[in-house]
């Protein structure tokens, strides 16, 4: 059979036209990770209410649209989780349930019982399947981070198991604490050991199975060598305690003790590009550049530098002010190039007269010479009502909160070149529904 060369042409012309269509096939359905979010089952025809859960999402390399894992959600194996960690290249994902935010004082509550670390593998297409669980040392753990090496994980409980050995870590007198209890992880099976204090001794002379940090704790992380726990009662002052870290895993007292700071309504402990922040929900009054009038906004962020010891240096300039339609800061995000930074704020959820356009993202240029933050050109950004966390795509391309008030979770384009955020295109510009409040959220990139 012989073509005319109007019919060749023709050919030739479906054939490239079929091969762009499959190419761009390809490059759509490019998963370039994953995002999984913790929180609590409120609605949905799995597991029953209250009952701690993870979503889990494919992230789209091209539009940053999500699509469900397929089996997710599932249970978190406890209630109320609201930290999870990534470690040993991904292979495990561990949730943090807090069995209830009540369980200081309520111990009967069936929920506290369901307080502990549930380990989970990770599959090549993001889906988790539960291995083994785990339980900390003292009580209502909230708080949890693993070190760079992977090899150790670290859970901050709002009351140690015994308080008689307060006052043994954190001076005399000290008669109620927090800790922190320190596991190993095997980097074959990723099982969860103890690590005993070596430093600190219980009463009966045996080695303390946890770390006592001062009461009322209220976040920590890992900077500079130092473990930082942050803690205070609302109202009546914050203060940092430090313990220096090695490789090997464990804490050891620093020679610096509580750190009052200039905070009195302190709500996390977060780190970015070698620096510490304190976000504190008090008001701040300052006069704006090019203006003489004081503007006073509700919240506030506190910069810090690690200094010797663990102590914290007040980066110049101070504190820095939250946007004045926002309140509330929960979580700070700062991105990859080390240009820019973003507070989650979650507005009041306790005043019903409030609503929740307090809720959304402020963003912050760092001055690359003076490391200051000014505000950012467009902000504050959009987000479901009441963010709790933000995290970046593995691509760094989008920047997604999971949000408590709502039961959401909601994406938005972060622009290369001057780090505003915008609504993700087309289709995928939508709310994505989950099973309930949203607590936490991390990004995965290996997809394979």
């Amino acid at each position: 059979m012989k073509f005319r060369k109007f019919g060749k042409a023709l050919l030739m012309g479906a054939v490239s036209l079929s091969a762009i269509l499959s190419i761009t096939s390809c490059v759509q359905s490019y998963t370039v990770g994953f995002l999984y979010v913790t929180g609590t089952q409120t609605t949905g025809t799995s597991g029953s209410a209250g009952q701690g859960i993870v979503s889990g999402f494919r992230i789209d390399h091209n539009t940053g649209k999500l699509t469900a894992i397929h089996g997710m959600p599932l249970s978190s194996g406890g209630s109320y989780p609201n930290r999870a960690v990534l470690i040993l290249g991904s292979r495990f994902l561990y949730v943090l349930n807090q069995g209830g935010s009540d369980c200081t004082t309520n111990t009967t509550d069936s929920d506290c019982a369901q307080a502990n670390i549930v380990q989970f593998s990770v599959a090549g297409n993001g889906a988790l399947v539960s291995q083994q669980t785990f339980y900390t040392q003292g009580k209502n753990p909230f708080r949890m981070f693993a070190d760079a090496t992977g090899g150790h994980i670290y859970v901050l409980d709002h009351d140690a198991p015994d308080n008689s050995s307060c006052a043994r870590a954190l001076g005399a007198g000290v008669t109620s604490c927090g800790d922190i209890t320190v596991f190993n992880v095997d980097p074959s099976t990723g099982r969860l050991s103890l690590l005993l204090n070596a430093q600190v001794a219980a009463a009966d002379g045996s080695q303390l199975t946890y770390f006592p940090v001062p009461s009322n704790p209220i976040d920590v992380l890992l900077s500079s060598n130092f473990v930082l726990t942050l803690s205070g009662t609302p109202g009546t002052g914050n203060f940092v305690f430090p313990y220096a870290y090695n490789t090997t895993g464990q804490l050891t007292l620093s020679q610096n003790s509580l750190q009052t700071i200039n905070a009195t309504q302190a709500t996390a402990l977060q780190a970015g590009n070698s620096f510490v922040y304190v976000l504190d929900n008090e008001p701040i009054t300052y006069v704006p550049t090019n203006s003489t009038t004081p503007v006073t906004v509700p919240s506030q962020i506190l910069p810090f530098t690690v200094g010797a010891g663990g102590s914290l240096q007040a980066q110049t300039g101070g504190a820095v002010p939250d946007v004045p339609a926002q309140s509330n800061p929960l979580f700070l995000l700062a991105e990859s190039k080390g240009k820019w930074i973003y507070v989650a704020n979650a507005g009041d959820n306790t005043n019903a007269t409030v609503t929740n356009t307090q809720s959304g993202i402020a963003g912050y240029v760092i001055d690359t010479s003076s490391h200051q933050l000014t505000t950012m050109s467009g902000s504050p950004f959009g987000s479901g009502a009441g963010p709790s966390c933000l995290v970046e795509d593995p691509s760094n391309q989008f920047i997604y909160t999971a949000n408590f008030n709502d039961s959401s979770v909601t994406g938005l384009v972060l622009d290369p070149n001057v780090g505003t955020l915008s609504s993700l295109p087309g289709s995928a510009n939508k709310t994505y529904t989950l099973n309930g409040p949203a607590t936490y959220c991390l990004v995965n990139g290996r997809t394979s």
